[in-house]
């Protein structure tokens, strides 16, 4: 006699298992615990095997007898159910551990020794807010151009345009470490080219005509806040490094006999080792702000913990506080300032690229060559320092200064 609902549902459990049978092989393995699974039993070359259908009340009866009759089906064209069944499991697996999101995940792991901390969680949590919530659970080779792009147009229609081309990168380089991994077979990243909006090309606000430059060092020489952070004012632009460079400098980097500053590569935007020469203003400053923060790690560290170095904020809250907007004046613009009057005084371009350590094509020959134009640099450098000095005392009159 086949089950009813009612029977199955009042069907109490026993000191040991046992089966209640329905009809056509199938049949309700009822445990101890009170658990209730459906299974069925059937032949197939000849050898007995049973076939889980899974657990009742989740899958009823008719739903057993459903999948009975899809297994019988099977069975009929030849195929073995059980079998087919684990495929079909080894390959939902399989999918999940090759998804867009374990495979960027795994990505990012290997890759992050080689980026700065803040650049390799910023990269984690675009994929985390932008991308992973819609492709993240896809199998990478099911992941294509218009399903990237659907997930891109979405950063970019709230305006992000820049963000969505640099996720597309990211992206681009997912999809190529699952190439060489033998986890997909091409790019799609690689056919967005023109599909997004062109990125406003937009430069970090900096001062470079000389008068304005005076009046900027005489306003931050008149710094009536933090000591540590008037010396960070006050170095920014003798360095010209990076604002995250300058912020994570640390004492043991300095060599006052050598007159350098030695930024390890794991600090560096492209992690290869940087020297900055040290004129002898910067060494003035570095030695007056040794008494204040010296005994500890950073030489701007934290007001909450010295632990820790100042905030990214820091520089650029002071300089609003000396009344330079967002669109006069950033922590970056120092970089800005000294490369454009530099090159306007007619130093070696390729010395002045150099010391603003940008990228160098050759990752192999920048390793060796951190020190290259070094006796020309740090002549650029005390040069840079002396003329900055001077701006600074000449009220507002241009100063014209030649290479020595």
């Amino acid at each position: 006699m086949p089950l009813t609902n009612v029977q199955v549902k009042n069907i109490k459990p026993k000191e040991k298992p046992f089966k209640v049978t329905d009809e056509r092989g199938l049949h309700l393995l009822v445990n101890p615990n009170g658990s209730k699974l459906w299974k069925m039993k059937y032949r197939f070359a000849g050898r007995e095997k049973k076939l889980s259908f899974g657990i009742y009340p989740d899958v009823t009866l008719a739903q057993a007898r459903e999948m009975r009759d899809d297994a019988k089906r099977k069975l009929a064209q030849d195929i073995d159910p059980g079998v087919l069944k684990n495929s079909i499991k080894r390959s939902k697996k399989l999918a999940a551990e090759n998804s867009f999101e374990m495979i960027a995940r795994e990505w990012h792991v290997k890759f992050t020794p080689k980026w700065t901390k803040e650049h390799g969680e910023r990269i984690l949590i675009r994929l985390e807010q932008n991308i992973f919530p819609w492709i993240g659970k896809r199998p990478i080779t099911e992941v294509t151009a218009p399903v990237l792009l659907s997930a891109l147009l979405r950063v970019e229609k709230r305006g992000a345009v820049e963000t969505a081309h640099r996720i597309s990168q990211v992206c681009g380089q997912v999809f190529r470490y699952a190439i060489v991994t033998g986890r997909a077979e091409r790019n799609p990243a690689a056919d967005l080219r023109g599909a997004l909006a062109p990125v406003r090309q937009k430069h970090h606000a900096s001062i470079t005509d000389p008068v304005e430059v005076g009046r900027l060092l005489r306003a931050i020489n008149d710094y009536r806040g933090s000591y540590v952070t008037k010396c960070a004012l006050q170095l920014a632009p003798l360095f010209f490094v990076r604002p995250g460079e300058l912020r994570h400098a640390e004492w043991e980097e300095f060599d006052f006999e050598k007159a350098e500053w030695r930024i390890p590569a794991e600090k560096m935007k492209m992690r290869v080792q940087h020297l900055v020469p040290l004129c002898s203003q910067a060494i003035a400053i570095l030695q007056q702000l040794q008494a204040y923060t010296g005994e500890g790690k950073y030489l701007f560290p934290s007001v909450r913990s010295s632990k820790r170095p100042m905030s990214e904020n820091t520089v650029l809250g002071a300089l609003r506080r000396l009344g330079y907007a967002s669109d006069e004046m950033t922590g970056h613009g120092f970089r800005s300032m000294a490369s454009t009057l530099l090159n306007e005084q007619g130093w070696n371009r390729d010395a002045i690229e150099r010391q603003l350590a940008h990228a160098e094509r050759n990752n192999i020959r920048a390793a060796y060559n951190y020190a290259e134009y070094l006796v020309e640099r740090r002549s650029m450098m005390q040069w840079w320092a002396d003329y900055l000095q001077q701006l600074t005392f000449t009220s507002d009159k241009i100063l014209e200064l030649k290479i020595a």
